[in-house]
């Protein structure tokens, strides 16, 4: 582990402006921003236990609920479905942009005591709102735009709200950023629209020359002026001085900030937390920092292997959309539980995203899914929560496609399906779905991996098994217990 700094009290309150600090001794800071230094930086232990987390794209691309939460960028395209969408809807862009969504996003039903409590039941660990997405809507009280959701809108700081009350119930705040995305989203250079006016400059961001691309696979070249990059690096800082979260995400295209800045954050962040005694971490995607100063993340992928690192995925409840939208698509319980399961397996964690409405409420159709899984782990959680892979993740017919936004190629797995973790002596081989035959694991052949006892998880039924070469086999329980997928719990001699 890193070497904590010295009198961090002292520190602390000299840092807070408390007492003079003239004759104060301070050690330097332990990270540097150079990749060297921060690689130093270990991923927590409260992280590796964790597994299960749970955020939500909320914002004012919730109010038109359509399609997509990339509204804001598809509905100045033009020939765009979504374009002749909104002209039909709310009248030509010249005179309903963007902003105007802003009063209509109201959140007059969000509670952030009733949300937390709802995530704390679905077994989530850590938690948090979406901080800034693409459309350049800060969510917390900000001093550096005036386009934020205390100042505008709902004229709450949702941030803020969100982290006192996940704490308030002993989960690990998040917050994540996806503001470099703002840089040529909107076309700040078409006249016709509001997006070139200079007074919603802090909105829709910096004039960008035309044809400039958002979606280019490569950093825009040149980068973004210098004002954006430090615009980009004082939000989130803000957001780490205002609200300390112990994890702070960042969707991809952070390549097109600089390395200097990129750095500057690291080792803001590692020495914030080293100061403050806290344990935290960093994500980021594909190549946007180096690997070992952060944790990779996946988006609506995961990994075919198990790896040698801790690793995590986001993903949302609904197949097509990050936002409430009025035709939503959720996947099935189901389908999320064996997601879960096979990611941890593979030494990863589950970041799920959940989809609020304008108006503050968790459609009926995520809650159900939320308790359901919350049922599924408090009956089955001792072979999710805290546990390691072993050395093997698994075995069956279900083969995994990996790649950037893949997951809508992975079938549903079945009873042949089987995962392993382990923790605490235990192995534990979770069966995709409920055994109807004579459930055999190959991996546990007698002569490398001797079996003392099997039970199930929520059930009292004693379990018949017996172990030969050709691995261990568990007759089908008699009394099936709970849904989705189920756990036998495995002694070792």
């Amino acid at each position: 582990m890193n070497v904590k700094i010295k009198n961090i009290a002292v520190l602390s309150t000299c840092l807070l402006g408390l007492i003079g600090c003239s004759n104060t001794q301070v050690e330097k800071p332990t990270y540097q921003a150079t990749w060297q230094s921060v690689k130093q930086h270990q991923t927590p232990e409260w992280f590796l236990d964790a597994k299960f987390g749970i955020y939500f794209h909320w914002g004012p691309y919730s109010v038109p609920a359509h399609k997509t939460e990339w509204y804001s960028l598809y509905m100045y395209q033009q020939g765009h479905p979504i374009r002749k969408y909104h002209e039909q809807t709310y009248g030509p862009l010249d005179e309903f942009g963007y902003k105007d969504f802003i009063p209509m996003f109201t959140a007059e039903h969000f509670d952030p005591q009733e949300w937390a409590s709802l995530f704390k039941q679905a077994g989530a660990q850590f938690v948090g709102p979406v901080s800034e997405h693409a459309d350049g809507f800060a969510m917390w009280d900000s001093d550096i735009t005036p386009w934020n959701a205390a100042k505008m809108g709902p004229k709450r700081d949702v941030v803020g709200e969100m982290a006192q009350a996940v704490r308030e119930l002993d989960m690990k705040f998040i917050a994540t950023f996806h503001h470099q995305w703002k840089y040529a989203w909107y076309p700040t250079w078409d006249e016709q629209t509001d997006a070139s006016n200079p007074e919603y400059a802090q909105l829709y961001g910096p004039k960008v020359p035309k044809g400039t691309f958002v979606m280019a696979d490569t950093p825009t070249d040149p980068l973004p002026e210098q004002d954006f990059q430090l615009e980009w690096l004082n939000k989130v800082k803000e957001v780490i001085d205002k609200y300390q979260p112990d994890l702070v995400y960042f969707d991809n295209k952070m390549d097109i900030i600089d390395e200097k800045h990129r750095l500057d954050f690291l080792q803001y962040y590692y020495n914030a937390a080293e100061q403050q005694n806290r344990d935290v971490v960093v994500t980021y995607k594909f190549h946007d920092l180096e690997p070992g100063s952060a944790v990779l993340d996946l988006e609506r992928a995961r990994m075919s292997e198990k790896k040698d690192f801790p690793w995590l995925t986001d993903d949302s409840i609904d197949w097509n959309s990050w936002s409430h939208v009025s035709e939503p698509n959720y996947k099935s319980t189901n389908r999320l539980v064996d997601f879960l399961v096979d990611v941890v397996s593979k030494n990863g964690g589950v970041l799920l995203n959940v989809t609020p409405t304008a108006q503050g409420k968790i459609p009926q159709a995520v809650r159900q899914r939320l308790v359901e899984m919350g049922a599924w782990l408090k009956q089955n959680g001792e072979a999710i929560y805290g546990t390691r892979p072993w050395h093997v993740y698994g075995e069956g017919p279900a083969q995994v496609v990996e790649g950037h936004l893949s997951e809508y190629k992975n079938k549903d797995m079945g009873e042949r399906d089987i995962r392993f973790t382990q923790k605490d002596g235990f192995l534990y081989a979770t069966v995709m779905a409920w055994p109807t035959e004579t459930v055999l694991i190959n991996a546990l052949a007698a002569n490398e991996y001797p079996v003392k006892q099997v039970s199930l998880l929520g059930s009292s039924e004693k379990i018949n098994w017996q172990q030969s070469a050709s691995g261990l086999a568990i007759e089908p329980p008699k009394q099936k217990v709970g849904e989705h997928a189920f756990v036998f719990k495995l002694t070792l001699k």
